[in-house]
């Protein structure tokens, strides 16, 4: 049935584009990683091939590995601004970035164990290693990695959370902490992973080379592979978190709890809190009071948790007084 009214329906309206103009900040510096990777891997097979080197080809696709994986979360970004304005998407499409940074954190588990199979391999069967080209292209990797790293700093989940005026101020800077621009901040791991494992290999091709330590070479890439997988864990858990809108827990759901009920008749009977950005959540509340009050009245007791983008409120009467109401 068509309605004929001509109601200006604008003040109820909105965009569902939370993840702010930070993303497209991200979103250029991490395909300047991405150009900057895939020069350093050509270099390296290339250099590999050449001196017949199988420690520079591993290197290589390994790194390739790690162009693929950071090549991953400026497509997210991508993507998330390309569907910024889609209405399919309920409350936006900023969790495609969330599905880059899992993807890319299953991406960097694989790297952690492919790097333990080359090892334990390299302990069982020991191969020779040319010292001097493996450490001239370890060193340079080293200075590109620390260049990409610079590149990428200023966005991997700091600088959220300080504009939340509540009394669980410090609370949600953890949480902005853990839950930040968690795709930039899986191109960033990448980059400390190929960093570290540079450093590591560093040593252990210098005390390889000056003391005949051979074996340490295999050992270093355990234990490279080790903090790689440490890290990949840490991204699972916290990018799966919000995929699967595990949020109640979160210190906002009990503030939001605590505001609207706090005129001692309504009661918060049902609360659904959702991520919509870095530390932006949408919430949907049912609440039920004796003598309820309008929806906006509720609403505004909400007004200054800078953390909600997105609010529901449905009101209803107690069971015995019937009605509801709903906005």
């Amino acid at each position: 049935m068509s309605s004929n009214h001509t109601h200006d329906l604008s003040p109820w309206q909105h965009r569902h584009d939370f993840a702010g103009a930070e993303a497209r900040s991200a979103e250029r510096r991490t395909w300047w990683v991405v150009a900057i990777t895939v020069v350093m891997m050509v270099g390296e097979i290339a250099a590999g091939t050449m001196w017949n080197s199988m420690a520079l080809l591993a290197d290589g696709w390994h790194m390739g590995t790690h162009a693929v994986a950071i090549g991953v979360a400026g497509v997210s970004y991508w993507l998330a601004r390309r569907w910024a304005v889609d209405a399919r998407f309920s409350l936006g499409p900023w969790k495609v970035e969330v599905l880059g940074a899992y993807t890319s954190a299953l991406l960097l588990a694989v790297v952690a164990f492919s790097i333990v199979v080359e090892s334990v391999q390299r302990l069982v069967a020991p191969v020779a290693i040319s010292y001097d080209q493996s450490l001239a292209v370890a060193v340079l990797g080293l200075v590109v990695n620390l260049a990409c790293a610079w590149l990428l700093q200023g966005g991997h989940g700091h600088g959220h959370g300080h504009d939340h005026h509540h009394a669980h101020e410090h609370a949600h800077d953890h949480h902005a902490h853990d839950h930040g621009d968690l795709n930039l901040r899986a191109a960033y791991v990448h980059v400390l992973a190929d960093a570290a494992t540079s450093v590591m290999a560093i040593g252990a091709l210098l005390a390889g080379k000056l003391l005949g330590w051979t074996i340490l070479d295999p050992l270093i890439g355990l234990l490279g592979a080790l903090l790689i997988a440490g890290w990949s864990r840490g991204l699972i858990v916290n990018s799966a978190t919000i995929l699967l809108d595990r949020e109640m827990d979160h210190p906002l759901a009990g503030e939001v709890t605590r505001r609207l009920e706090s005129d001692g008749d309504a009661r918060v009977a049902d609360l659904h809190l959702t991520r919509v950005g870095g530390e932006r959540f949408a919430a949907h509340v049912t609440l039920v009071a004796g003598a309820p009050l309008s929806a906006d009245t509720y609403r505004a007791r909400l007004n200054d948790l800078a953390a909600l983008a997105h609010v529901s409120i449905e009101v209803n009467r107690c069971a015995d007084c019937g009605g509801s109401h709903r906005a």
